[in-house]
């Protein structure tokens, strides 16, 4: 299990105001996040469309922190070298549209980032046994993925711990991030699960007080 104290905090920019992008990452660092995270939807793997690197390449004017972006989009593998040419620290696929995950994977290292696999609710983390030695970061989806705002999948938890479990035997540093519905309310709950990066969208920009959404989810107020 994850010390609560190391948790990551990565607030997706998706659920920024995109007339104030800069203020939104200065308030994200303010607060305290680890990261900043990119949501990248093409309409085709997802039914919503976002932006492309020219939107991380702005990120990385805006900020040291790690950029962690989502590839949520076709056929990935075309623009891997882009985003991470664009500023993108870590690299995260989706394993339900890579025909050659362990080619991908390699892809993204040899690009110069970190790679990241994200798996779909429905699909079982067993189907990461083989490639996980070869991962920095799993991506468990707690919502079905093209919008923000959407309510946490209970069923994630018992995802969580399988991971976790996969962690121990396979990979000791790997990072298992959580992405969807993830709140103060039920943070607790992941970061005990084994999660230890939580993706936060509506929950960081659309609440009242950032800084103590921030403080709660790392577990120290």
């Amino acid at each position: 299990m994850p010390d609560s104290s190391n948790v990551i905090i990565a607030p997706s920019i998706l659920s920024a105001d995109f007339t104030n992008l800069r203020g939104a990452i200065e308030l994200a660092e303010k607060a305290g996040a680890d990261w900043i995270h990119c949501d990248v939807m093409d309409g085709m793997f997802v039914p919503n469309i976002t932006f492309g690197p020219f939107i991380v390449e702005a990120v990385s004017r805006c900020t040291e922190l790690i950029i962690d972006t989502h590839l949520m989009i076709a056929d990935p593998d075309r623009y891997i070298k882009e985003f991470v040419a664009a500023g993108s620290h870590q690299v995260t696929v989706h394993q339900e549209e890579c025909k050659h995950l362990h080619r991908t994977v390699d892809f993204i290292k040899s690009c110069g980032a970190k790679a990241g696999v994200s798996l779909n609710p429905s699909t079982n983390v067993s189907t990461l046994e083989d490639i996980l030695p070869d991962l920095d970061l799993v991506l468990i989806m707690s919502v079905n993925p093209g919008f923000g705002g959407q309510k946490f999948i209970k069923s994630a938890i018992d995802k969580i711990k399988k991971l976790a479990q996969l962690r121990q035997e396979k990979n000791p540093d790997l990072v298992i991030a959580i992405d969807g519905g993830i709140s103060p309310k039920n943070a607790g709950e992941v970061v005990a699960a084994g999660g230890n990066a939580l993706i936060a969208g509506s929950a960081f920009f659309k609440a009242e007080d950032p800084f103590e959404v921030v403080k709660k989810m790392k577990g120290v107020s």
